[in-house]
């Protein structure tokens, strides 16, 4: 699986890794999942440095609008996104299209992203 993931309830957090090639489908099965265990509101680390994606501009907006869906079910805790140096730009314009409401921010260390984290409000 390419994307694999904790839910930690007590501490309102979200932990995802991802790891070799990761569609359009296997984030949205990460979406599905996060919103099935109502952790909308948690806050939310997403590693992607050990994957590549497999999806293009299209999908990115794709997948931006269904998190923007989200805002309308429930609030949304921070998201930190921890990416590579050569998908920072392409993080960016993603996190552009899904940051409606909430904090959110991309990393290139996993460290500094979770003192982010720990820093952003609960939602």
């Amino acid at each position: 699986m390419p994307v694999t993931f904790t839910i930690d309830h007590e501490r309102r957090f979200v932990h995802a890794r991802a790891e070799g090639l990761v569609a359009l489908k296997d984030m949205e099965a990460l979406l599905d999942a996060i919103v099935v265990e109502n952790a909308l509101p948690y806050r939310k680390l997403f590693d992607g440095r050990r994957a590549v994606g497999r999806y293009d501009g299209a999908d990115i907006a794709v997948l931006a609008a269904r998190i923007n869906v989200h805002a309308h079910i429930d609030r949304r805790g921070a998201l930190a996104l921890v990416t590579r140096p050569q998908y920072a730009q392409l993080a960016e314009r993603f996190l552009e299209f899904g940051r409606t409401g909430r904090p959110a921010r991309s990393f290139l260390e996993e460290d500094e992203a979770l003192r982010w984290l720990e820093a952003q409000p609960e939602a």
